[in-house]
């Protein structure tokens, strides 16, 4: 399979992998190391750097977001606006195991879709299907299902670490070396009987072991927005070419593109 052949409209450029045979010309000989000069880690958005170790993805670490309850805690979007920088930089990421990830969302997120793989519903082969798409890629989310024991994932955490991939779990991952998760949040927008919902103001947490071991919190605005009240902070250049667009998207005619989070004061 040619894995970097563009597809149609933006949002089916998001490649559906189903099965791991389908992954075959994504992935290197299990033997060979992670490339020369990749780098040892993958960039973040600003506001996110300050819950991670050094403030970058590494490369052969594994990081968990926190489902919660309910599934609209804003998991999904911490989980899109955690690989957006990186996917802006050239990498390469993949999702497994999440049938109801929306491929605007991800695109709005700032998402490559067009170096963006997607496995809904991998099966009996979620095992496999994870150890190929890191073997190839840069950034492997996954799902966890529950049958999923401590020893499969061991060893695929090893293996991210021997091919200098990061693994994103998205629920509990024994020995992950950040978790990730959305505390608390408040919706904007609603008045008096009258309104819309608009943006959640959140609070993120981050604990981990080694150098993640101290907890950390920032209060951000999830998503952002081009049109940020008094108050808010467009602390990141992802914020500042929002505001931009914004204007250019005004005259336009077209939807604004949004920054993924914004700080808070």
């Amino acid at each position: 399979m040619n894995g970097r052949t563009e597809t149609g409209a933006a949002v089916t450029a998001a490649r559906t992998v189903v099965g791991a045979t389908a992954l075959a010309g994504l992935v290197r000989p299990a033997s060979e190391p992670a490339p020369l000069g990749a780098g040892r880690s993958l960039p973040v958005l600003p506001e996110l750097a300050g819950l991670l170790p050094h403030g970058v993805l590494r490369r052969g670490s594994v990081v968990a977001v926190a489902t919660g309850r309910p599934v609209s805690n804003g998991g999904t979007s911490l989980l899109l606006a955690l690989l957006a920088q990186a996917s802006r930089a050239g990498s390469w990421c993949a999702v497994v195991g999440l049938p109801e990830l929306g491929m605007a969302a991800a695109a709005d997120l700032g998402i490559a879709l067009d170096r963006f793989a997607l496995v809904p519903a991998p099966g009996p082969d979620w095992t496999a299907a994870v150890a190929a798409l890191i073997d190839g890629l840069d950034v492997v989310v996954a799902a966890v299902p529950a049958t999923v024991g401590a020893a499969v994932a061991d060893r695929l955490a090893a293996r991210a670490r021997q091919r200098g991939c990061v693994l994103v779990s998205y629920g509990p991952w024994t020995g992950a070396d950040v978790t990730l998760r959305v505390v608390r949040g408040a919706w904007e927008g609603l008045g008096h009987g009258r309104g819309r919902l608009r943006r959640r103001e959140v609070v993120l947490s981050a604990r981990g072991r080694g150098a993640a071991a101290r907890p950390k919190e920032v209060k951000v605005w999830l998503p952002g927005a081009g049109d940020t009240p008094a108050g808010v902070v467009a602390a990141s250049p992802a914020a500042a070419d929002v505001a931009v667009d914004a204007a250019a998207a005004s005259a336009a005619g077209r939807a604004p593109r949004r920054a993924p989070f914004v700080l808070v004061k």
